[in-house]
């Protein structure tokens, strides 16, 4: 089975026919039809159909419960791996979670920008 590099360049079409290549062949190395996965999957046949040939059109729901009826779930980590703090992230969150991102923090020596409600 060919490997499936994947290039920064390649256009979004050309990433979904190969992604949709794969499917097709975990499909059949599954010995199953079309009709099969579709309906394990809860989905239409052409939405199988439209996976497989890499259409962009699809929702990523089905793409998901395709992968779900062939075994791929636990590999998405691999697809989109969970982000790593840095040791010194790590040290000053100290269980905490992050809840949203923060703006831009001034430079040591740059003064503080003013806000409403603060004294001048």
């Amino acid at each position: 089975m060919a490997r499936m590099k994947t290039e920064v360049h390649a256009t979004d079409e050309h990433l979904l026919t190969l992604l949709g290549a794969r499917l097709a062949r975990l499909r059949l190395a599954r010995n199953m039809t079309q009709q099969q996965l579709a309906e394990q999957a809860g989905l239409g046949l052409r939405t199988v159909q439209r996976l497989e040939l890499g259409a962009a059109a699809t929702q990523l729901s089905g793409f998901v419960r395709v992968c779900r009826v062939l075994g791929l779930v636990e590999r998405f980590d691999a697809l989109v791996p969970e982000s790593a703090a840095s040791p010194m992230a790590q040290l000053e969150s100290q269980g905490r979670k992050r809840q949203r991102a923060s703006s831009r923090q001034p430079a040591p020596g740059e003064p503080k920008k003013w806000t409403w409600g603060e004294p001048a």
